[in-house]
């Protein structure tokens, strides 16, 4: 990169992100490399020296714990059995990793180590097992530990609770503080953090927590919530759940160590940022700053933590401001728009770490149900259907309450048939987006997922799969001569923001039930306008228009895209005339037909689809992220990518059709 486009990209990241964000981001950079935060720990540690010694072994309890008789109830039989038999997994050494597949828990990361700051600085001169640096955190944020502290608090069998002791003293081994990866994050560090803290309370009452154990614990908690402050500025330059985080597992710190001399400071540092964060990382919809579905939950999961630390904090200061609270709830109303009544999933909607930092629920890692009943008892006064999701509720201390007849739908980009719903993309970006998905469709019926969004995959990985699913060409709208919607500029960050603009509107009338439409300027350099109309009818097909008007007449590629399931395929063939597309796909429920047609001449017209990078239809240069869908990090599943393209020098018109089963 030049001088010349290092500082146009400067300059464009303080546009976007504000002077604030990249200087203090600056600032983490310069500490990072002139060895600042490694002077700093020395400094600490020798302080810490001097200081007398106080006793860590009481751990405080300020977490609540339902009864067994709850859990068994909420749970039914095959819950608990569910729960134990994951929990005799992680006692085997094996745990769900990013909610997938059980693999090997190692905790044991590949040495020497070194201070983590030199992670940061020649992160390639250090040979981590994983090319990943999220494949060796992940087993080291305890998520695990979850599991076997709600079975040991279920069963009472004390294999969990040596179990979890087992793995806590190999982690404290060969992690020694601010050394090795696992220390890089601050992040990582007050996750693994508040899962501790959980753990020595759920724990305490088992014979192998010993007065040694538990000061160890203690004495790990202390370590870790030290580490925390230095490095805030990054979190602050982030502005993501970086800081959310951070500040949550600082409150957690003070609360299971009230006796420590620090446990004031770390109180109120997080309180500060916690409030910050409520305020100014949700939007007027309801939008967490990170544009995802999957860090929303990690946002609602984090405010119900707190709020559950809160209820057994009564001091007057930890009282949230009104405009926290109405965020809170504008979240919640977010995140029930978006779940499918049938399945509880959600659209795979921007980035998709696999988070799941509180796993206080059986239901699968794609099941919504449990964070989005916890948050809509609590900061709605909603409550959804009950079932084996209300555990994650009763680990919060949320009281269950009466639920309302019906809860008003979103009055934002969702339209909804009979057995189906969609949700069209259209955002005006306020925080950096995640995705290049301006004007994307999900399509869901009967609880299966039609039009999809590919997700995440891997964010660091060689090419092509470092966070390449990020895409506007992965995504379930319409590119102009194969270009992005924005400059993409490093692997997290998209410069050149396309909003979408116009009237977001809603419709009815005799022949259809509902009709949204949305514009966005991503191609108006081009001197093209992008226009989606979405209609769903009364025998819930779904018509989907693509207008690209070019008042300019210049010769553009335009490429209209879709994601579907990789069922059989029992039926495809082109329009005549080269004019568009046929498929017919096979779902549980019977056939789904997507059918394709342009309105307009054009002087070339392609059509592909290709499976797991492989063409089924069609040709042309290989693409190796084209056909797949990453339901979870690291985990990729064929899918079908479908794409029509065309080249014309004028106005260019998709419709693409959804139809379904009639009489099911």
């Amino acid at each position: 990169m030049t001088i010349t486009s290092r500082f146009s990209t400067a300059i464009k990241a303080i546009r976007h992100l504000g002077l604030t964000q990249v200087a203090l981001n600056g600032l983490y950079r310069v500490g990072v490399k002139t060895g600042y935060f490694r002077v700093l720990d020395i400094g600490y540690s020798i302080f810490d020296t001097r200081k007398p010694k106080i006793e860590l072994s009481n751990i405080a309890h300020p977490f609540p714990t339902p009864s067994r008789e709850i859990l068994a109830h909420t749970l039914g039989a095959d819950g608990v059995q569910a729960l134990l038999t994951e929990a005799d997994k992680i006692v085997e050494g094996r745990f769900r990793q990013f909610g997938a597949e059980p693999v090997p828990l190692q905790l044991v990361p590949p040495g020497p180590l070194v201070h983590w700051s030199a992670y940061k600085h020649k992160p390639a001169t250090f040979n981590l097992e994983h090319p990943d640096p999220k494949l060796t955190w992940e087993p080291a944020r305890f998520g695990w530990a979850f599991v076997l502290g709600r079975a040991f608090h279920l069963s009472g069998d004390e294999k969990y609770a040596e179990a979890f002791w087992r793995f806590f003293e190999t982690f404290q081994a060969a992690n020694p503080p601010n050394h090795g990866p696992n220390w890089t994050s601050g992040q990582e560090v007050g996750i693994r953090l508040m899962a501790f803290a959980w753990a020595g309370q759920i724990f305490a009452a088992s014979a192998h927590s010993t007065p040694e154990r538990l000061r160890h614990l203690g004495t790990a908690i202390a370590q870790h919530a030290k580490r925390i402050p230095p490095t805030l500025i990054y979190a602050r330059s982030q502005n993501n759940n970086h800081l959310l985080t951070e500040a949550a597992a600082l409150y957690t710190a003070s609360l299971s160590l009230p006796q420590h001399a620090d446990s004031p400071k770390w109180q109120a540092l997080g309180q500060k940022w916690l409030k910050w964060c409520y305020t100014h990382q949700i939007d007027r919809y309801g939008e967490y700053v990170q544009h995802s579905t999957n860090y929303h939950r990690l946002m609602l999961q984090t405010a119900l933590w707190v709020r559950a630390l809160e209820t057994r904090d009564q001091r007057p200061e930890n009282s949230q401001n009104q405009i926290a609270i109405e965020n809170l709830a504008l979240a919640t109303h977010w995140l029930l728009s978006l779940l499918d009544p049938d399945s509880g999933r959600v659209p795979n909607l921007g980035a998709n770490d696999g988070a799941l930092i509180f796993p206080l629920s059986v239901q699968p890692f794609d099941d919504f149900r449990p964070v989005a009943q916890a948050a809509a008892q609590t900061f709605l006064g909603y409550s959804l259907p009950s079932g084996p999701w209300d555990e994650m509720s009763a680990w919060f201390g949320v009281l269950p309450i009466e639920r309302p007849p019906d809860m008003p739908r979103y009055p934002s980009d969702h339209i909804y048939g009979t057995h189906s719903w969609g949700y069209l993309r259209a955002v005006q970006f306020k925080s950096r987006p995640s995705h290049a998905d301006q004007l994307h469709f999900d399509l869901w019926w009967r609880g299966l997922n039609i039009a999809q969004d590919a997700g995440t995959y891997l964010y660091n990985a060689a090419p092509p799969w470092d966070n390449r699913l990020t895409s506007t060409l992965i995504h379930n709208t319409v590119s102009v001569d194969g270009l992005e919607q924005m400059t993409r500029s490093g692997r997290f960050l998209y410069l050149d923001w396309a909003n979408a603009t116009g009237k977001r509107h809603f419709e009815s009338g005799a022949d259809f039930v509902q009709r949204i439409s949305a514009q966005t300027d991503a191609y108006n350099r081009l001197g093209v306008h992008h226009t989606r109309t979405v209609t769903v009818y009364e025998d819930e097909r779904w018509l989907v228009e693509d207008e690209l008007t070019n008042p300019l007449a210049q010769p553009h590629t335009f490429r209209l895209h879709w994601l579907l399931p990789d069922w059989e395929i029992s039926h495809q063939e082109a329009v005549p005339r080269d004019q568009g597309f046929h498929l017919q796909i096979k779902s549980p429920y019977g056939p789904v037909i997507l059918s394709i047609t342009l309105s307009s001449p054009t002087l070339k017209s392609i059509t592909t689809i290709v499976r797991a990078s492989e063409y089924l239809y069609g040709s042309g240069p290989a693409n190796p992220t084209h056909g797949w869908a990453s339901p979870t990090y690291a985990r990729k599943v064929p899918a079908l990518s479908l794409t029509i393209e065309v080249e014309s020098h004028g106005n260019i018109k998709f419709t693409s059709e959804f139809s379904f089963p009639t009489g099911n």
